[in-house]
């Protein structure tokens, strides 16, 4: 039983899904997909339930984020780290944030204070390394409007801070750091037929993420020309180079970052590169 995040990061992970190989079907009245894989029977829950439900057993594998696990204190095995998000392909972090007027300027000086958030013990975890006291309360959303006429600071979620910025919030000090994980049941994972499964899903998603922002080029060129395009171009490290039919011609393959592509290209041109092709990818295995 495959678990699935429900909510912000659903269609995030279904699309990852899809590069990675497998189509997942929903329907907005349902919690339960259809998976084009006769080994894998998939529910959608919270992401803040799945660790738990893990670690119970009603599913062999989920993914959720790493805030989650440590929240619910779930004895689960990660099996691999998997960085992406709603809107992006980064890690998202948990900060203490005032309002840019507030005279609280460090985490000491809230003590006695009051702190709204939706991570109640790993904040008071955090609050007791720091050695204060302070009243944390359960923040069910909105968190970022409740300060300062509510609390006196917030503990929340953010990618880029934009929205913190925006509601005119300080930002004291970083918490944690958090990025989905592929989760699975200890037992589940003692289980060689599941774990083989798991093992596989894992690699394949993580495969999924690594062709993000990357993208292969093939070219041809004069053989006597290989040496300074590569010198010239260090993107082009590690090239598969293989013998045209005009053995005075090879042929170039590689995988570079998107980005640098359009630099690359004239300057291909410029030595005298030809049929040069860019071409998406769907997985990239190390």
């Amino acid at each position: 039983m495959l678990g699935l995040p429900k909510g912000s990061m659903e269609q995030a992970t279904i699309e990852l899904f899809a590069r990675a190989g497998w189509k997942i079907g929903t329907s907005s009245r349902s919690y339960k997909p259809t998976i084009d894989d006769d080994e894998l029977d998939g529910r959608f829950v919270r992401s803040q339930e799945m660790s738990r439900y893990v670690e119970l057993g009603f599913f062999d594998v989920g993914l959720c984020g790493r805030d989650w696990i440590e929240e619910n204190d779930s004895d689960v095995h990660e099996v691999c780290e998997l960085v992406y998000s709603r809107a992006s392909n980064r890690s998202s972090r948990y900060v203490l944030a005032v309002p840019e007027e507030s005279p609280i300027q460090t985490v000491e000086d809230l003590e006695g204070k009051r702190v709204a958030t939706e991570v109640l013990n790993i904040t008071r975890r955090y609050l007791n390394d720091k050695g204060v006291n302070a009243e944390v309360e359960f923040s069910w959303g909105a968190t970022e409007m409740k300060v300062p006429d509510l609390v006196d600071a917030i503990v929340d979620i953010t990618e880029t801070g934009s929205s913190l910025r925006a509601n005119r919030l300080r930002i004291i000090d970083t918490i944690m750091t958090t990025t989905v994980r592929l989760i699975a049941n200890k037992a589940s994972w003692q289980v060689e037929a599941k774990r083989r499964k798991i093992e596989n899903i894992a690699l394949l998603l993580q495969s999924a993420l690594q062709a993000n922002d990357r993208v292969g080029l093939k070219l041809n060129c004069r053989k006597d020309k290989v040496d300074q395009l590569i010198q010239d171009l260090p993107a082009l490290r590690n090239p598969t180079i293989s013998r045209l039919a005009d053995e005075s011609w090879v042929a170039l393959d590689t995988v570079l970052e998107e980005r640098v592509v359009r630099e690359i290209i004239p300057v291909l041109k410029a030595h005298g590169a030809e049929g040069i092709i860019e071409y998406p990818l769907n997985k990239v295995v190390y």
